[in-house]
């Protein structure tokens, strides 16, 4: 049977992988822009569609916007194999760094 102190610790050791993990973004200013950018697509989309414009119009708006998020997320996923994944592997966490690298690439190409 385990002690109270060993159950607390795995309690703290999980409630401590679901807090935000903090980065700083290499590209930040650049990222960000981007996504104001597209941010205004949205919004001119909204716009498309109260003026009922044709839908092939608003379709072709929408998959701008889906390309434009892919690119953004490519950044994210560029950034974070050069950064965080590097490190982990550096530091002889690479195992778990590149299973979780994995299971975001799985979610991009469903």
């Amino acid at each position: 049977m385990k002690s109270p102190d060993a159950q607390a610790g795995r309690r703290g050791a999980a409630a401590a992988d679901r807090r935000p993990r903090r980065v700083v973004q290499p590209r930040k200013p650049a990222l960000l822009a981007r996504l104001n950018r597209i941010e205004g697509q949205v919004r001119g989309v909204a716009s498309m569609i109260e003026q009922d414009r044709y839908c092939v119009d608003v379709l072709t708006q929408i998959s701008a916007i889906h390309s434009a998020l892919d690119g953004a997320a490519m950044q994210l996923l560029r950034d974070h194999t050069q950064g965080c994944v590097q490190a982990a592997i550096k530091s002889g966490r690479g195992k778990q760094a590149i299973e979780e690298l994995i299971q975001v690439v799985r979610q991009f190409v469903r």
